[in-house]
């Protein structure tokens, strides 16, 4: 009996899906385990660390737009990932009811809906960018024509 080997595609969906399941047991322990208070030395560094990460995401994400790059799609979507992440800790991560209020607001009227916008921009990018490639290469639509030892395909977006 011959045993086929494994193309990527099988592979990523092995391993993401057991670190998907292994997260989960690793959650439930950290969330009974870790004390709801704890003091650190460098909250200054992580922040502005973070945030001058998620600036110069923004100033790639414009600067890829105006070179028209195809980068736009992947470092909008990081962008927004970022978004969401910000909003997610600045309101967990508040103590004083003020301090949270600002924060839950910050993130309604701000982080989320820019977020949304920047995964359109991913979105419609990666869009324009398969349908370019169809034409530019004349082929069919994707999903026809990748093999199943192909990536191609696995994040595909189907045209309209």
């Amino acid at each position: 009996m011959r045993f086929r080997s494994w193309t990527l595609r099988e592979w990523v969906v092995l391993a993401f899906a057991a670190v998907g399941l292994g997260l989960l047991p690793w959650t439930i322990w950290l969330s009974a385990s870790l004390k709801p208070h704890h003091v650190t030395n460098r909250w200054d560094l992580a922040w502005s660390g973070f945030d001058t990460g998620l600036a110069v995401l923004f100033l790639a994400t414009a600067l890829a737009a105006y070179r028209r790059s195809p980068w736009v799609g992947t470092l909008a979507g990081v962008t927004g990932t970022l978004l969401v992440t910000d909003a997610w800790f600045d309101v967990i991560l508040e103590s004083h009811a003020d301090e949270l209020r600002q924060s839950i607001t910050l993130a309604v009227v701000a982080e989320l809906p820019l977020a949304a916008f920047c995964f359109w921009i991913a979105h419609r990018t990666e869009r324009f960018l398969a349908q370019a490639l169809e034409r530019a290469l004349h082929l069919a639509p994707a999903r026809e024509r990748a093999a199943e030892g192909d990536f191609v395909g696995v994040f595909e977006v189907p045209a309209d």
